[in-house]
């Protein structure tokens, strides 16, 4: 996968994972109070948000599984590549990534409901023990996903066109041929009885003239 795709990869990446992780921060700091918190007053859009974007993370998950596996299927080996990403480098974009939206978000959230938001080192350490373990498996998944998918791609390409090219072409349409007749044979086939019938002069009517 290229830069610019990875890019977007662990862009989109980090914003969906970083509302699991404001899950998780929530879970960890008000524990059975969680849910109720994070579904009323500023916080109503929460449970919304955080189940469209599992269910994309899912959703490509799945998506990604589903064409390593047929690409499998096709090619009756398995989906490697020589080239895979660093896990440090897409660890520490996702986390960054991860905990800005989340300290964003509870700055807004904060300033919509017209309460004071947490302090700097609160927002730093609620957040890195709710995103980090996000982040750990995103990048883990995204590494694991961006170089396999893209092989799978191209080996399910490979097969396709193999296949294509392959194909039987359609039979040609057999036109009828009419041959000119040939002059000279006919002629001959029809002169042909009347000459075997007729012989050379006779001896005799020489002699006798």
């Amino acid at each position: 996968m290229n830069r610019r795709r990875m890019a977007l990869a662990a862009l989109a990446l980090g914003l969906i994972g970083s509302q699991a992780g404001h899950l998780l921060t929530y879970q960890l700091r008000f524990g059975a109070a969680a849910q109720q918190i994070q579904s009323t007053g500023a916080h109503a859009y929460f449970p919304m948000v955080a189940k469209t974007a599992l269910g994309a993370m899912s959703a490509a998950f799945i998506a990604g599984l589903v064409l390593v596996g047929l690409a499998r299927i096709l090619n009756g080996r398995r989906v490697r590549s020589d080239s895979e990403p660093s896990f440090m480098s897409l660890l520490a974009i996702l986390f960054s990534l991860q905990l800005a939206t989340f300290a964003l978000q509870e700055i807004a959230e904060a300033l919509v409901a017209g309460t004071s938001f947490g302090s700097a080192a609160d927002l730093l350490l609620w957040g890195t023990l709710g995103q980090l373990p996000v982040a750990i498996v995103a990048a883990s998944a995204l590494r694991w996903l961006s170089t396999r998918v893209e092989s799978a791609v191209g080996l399910i390409r490979e097969v396709v066109h193999a296949a294509l090219s392959i194909a039987p072409a359609p039979a040609p349409v057999a036109a009828r041929a009419y041959a000119r007749p040939d002059t000279a044979l006919l002629i001959s086939c029809v002169a042909g009885p009347s000459l075997a019938k007729r012989g050379p002069p006779s001896s005799l009517r020489i002699s006798s003239t």
